[in-house]
């Protein structure tokens, strides 16, 4: 890139008011501080100005809204910026609700022509600071703003985390696409506007919703964005939703009593029952790379059955009950109708299963009855009833889901908010490139799901051919890891490093080199699907020790 389109001391856009004497900034303001302000005038179709700040530069403060977004929490140094809030279409919505798209924008003083949507979370309700984070609770890379890139972030249309927003069509179709082409459009007027130029390269990169936002951008929007980053992205939401409620009501069978007489969730499968079950798999998979490190890299070769881990005849010890193990299988084969076809994917047995970030989806922490914490509870029940059923309705006993009756209930959500279209020949021909990352370990968005997704996406843009689609879209497994970071993973790497590199130098990534806390000290590369890391020999743990080579065997592991 020309070095020299990078330097100005001031934005674009002042040194243009100064030079011309616009109206909008008297002459003599030749600062940023004042070109910032000057926003506050800024004409935009749709939208209100609410905020205009100017930032020094300075660490950046912890973002509360982080663990929606997936971004890490380590702090970073980022440099003197505008920050701009404003809010698109505000009205009164059917259910008598004020609606609007609220948004914000941070501009910093030396621009590198790069523009960053930066994907929200959960049922987004949120408005997240505009700073580009990588979006895993790992990653030690630099967020965006701090490479010169603009940011814009946007609360997806309602401004509370709750799916109330579902009780009106229009806010409806704000969260499931439409706010992700509204706020692009004034993302890059204010952008041209400040600079007087428009951006060079446009980018959006999320995980979770916000990686399905990320999808969403290169289906729905595809001569928008040039670079698309979608971890972890809960592509099939509807169909995913209904999995959480499979799950739920999975576990809730064989959960424990409290002394009232109540189940109690959290207490279905303990942590000692989950480790045994992580061991287990270990046992039987890790070595299939060549090595045995906490890591199931080849897990395409891994065939698990938790009946190896079911307690015999008189043994009650380092076993599992016949019913733990029952339901583990009828988790893991994926949510079913009455006659066994399949209303989900099935799940990846791996090593992540005893992490943290597995549980608080899946099962939760709370002792108490009354009051499950599980995510999958607490967040998907509710999104399910008010949000994915149609008509929604609120209140609805999700434990009583039939899943023959109530099925269709969600189809007409899922037509407008799962980004599962596999014919992007616009965005591909257009030279847009779409880098897609996923844990292994993943318990609200099934790792299995997404490869078959990919595999499609082969099948109907490019006639079969994995080559043609690998030019421009590439998925990269993350063994161990849990939802948007976390677990016994190599999950410290870099995207927006690689998606930079693909658009503007047309370097494609082989594989993202990746660190870990959980191994400190030590690297593996994640490969690109369907390749896995083969351990070649050397010091474990060290970069250069794996090669990136298709699996041994191209099942994947499922259970269907």
């Amino acid at each position: 890139m020309n070095m020299k389109r990078h330097h100005h001391s001031l934005p674009a856009a002042a040194l243009l008011l100064v030079l011309t004497g616009s109206l909008a900034v008297p002459a003599q303001a030749a600062s940023q501080q004042e070109a910032c302000q000057a926003l506050f005038a800024a004409q935009l179709e749709g939208a209100v100005i609410g905020k205009v700040a100017y930032q020094s530069a300075g660490p950046a403060a912890e973002d509360p809204e982080r663990m929606m977004t997936g971004a890490s929490g380590r702090g970073a140094m980022l440099p003197a910026h505008c920050v701009v809030q404003g809010e698109i279409e505000p009205r009164t919505g059917a259910d008598g609700r004020h609606y609007g798209i609220r948004f914000e924008v941070r501009l910093p003083d030396v621009w590198q022509q790069r523009l960053m949507f930066q994907g929200g979370g959960g049922m987004d309700g949120f408005l997240a600071n505009a700073l580009g984070t990588i979006p895993t609770l790992d990653s030690s890379a630099a967020p965006a703003l701090a490479r010169g890139y603009a940011v814009v972030s946007m609360d997806g249309g309602h401004a509370d985390k709750s799916p109330a927003f579902g009780l009106d069509q229009q806010a409806r179709l704000d969260f499931a696409y439409a706010a992700i082409g509204k706020v692009i459009r004034e993302a890059k007027s204010l952008v041209a506007r400040y600079y007087a130029a428009a951006p060079a390269h446009t980018y959006f990169m999320g995980c979770s919703n916000g990686g399905r936002e990320a999808m969403m951008a290169a289906q729905r929007y595809p001569l928008e964005f040039d670079g698309i980053v979608a971890g972890n992205p809960g592509f099939h939401l509807s169909r995913a939703a209904l999995a959480e409620v499979w799950d739920s009501q999975a576990f809730m069978s064989i959960a424990p009593k409290d002394d009232a007489g109540h189940k109690v969730l959290s207490q279905a499968l303990t942590n000692a029952d989950l480790t045994l079950l992580s061991k287990a798999v270990l046992a039987q998979c890790d070595k299939l790379d060549g090595i045995q490190d906490g890591i199931i890299n080849d897990y395409r070769a891994c065939h698990f059955d938790p009946a190896v881990v079911q307690c015999q005849a008189g043994a009650a010890a380092d076993c599992l009950a016949a019913d733990k193990v029952s339901v583990l299988k009828r988790v893991f084969e994926g949510a079913k109708n009455s006659q066994g076809e399949a209303l989900y994917s099935s799940w990846p047995y791996d090593a992540g299963v005893a992490a943290p970030g597995w549980r608080v989806w899946k099962l939760g922490f709370s002792p108490k009855a009354d009051k499950p914490d599980a995510l999958n509870v607490i967040l998907g029940m509710p999104g399910t009833a008010s949000y994915f059923m149609t008509p929604p309705e609120p209140g609805f006993d999700l434990f009583s889901f039939d899943f023959d009756r109530d099925v269709a209930r969600l189809a007409q959500t899922g037509a407008i908010n799962d980004a599962t279209a596999t014919y992007l020949n616009s965005y591909a021909a257009r030279g847009g490139k779409l880098l897609v990352f996923q844990g292994l370990s993943d318990p609200v968005f099934s790792a299995n799901d997404i490869m078959a997704w990919f595999d499609s996406l082969a099948r109907d843009t490019h006639a079969g051919d994995e080559r043609s689609r690998d030019a421009w879209a590439r998925l990269f497994m993350v063994p161990g890891m849990t939802h948007c970071g976390g677990g016994p993973a190599f999950n410290d790497f870099d995207p927006l490093g690689a998606i930079e590199q693909w658009v503007e130098q047309g370097k494609a990534p082989a594989f993202l080199p990746a660190k870990s806390e959980r191994f400190p000290g030590q690297s593996q590369p994640l490969c690109v699907y369907p390749a896995v890391a083969r351990y070649q020999g050397g010091a474990a743990g060290e970069l250069g020790s794996y090669r990136c080579e298709l699996p041994t065997e191209g099942t994947a592991n499922t259970q269907s």
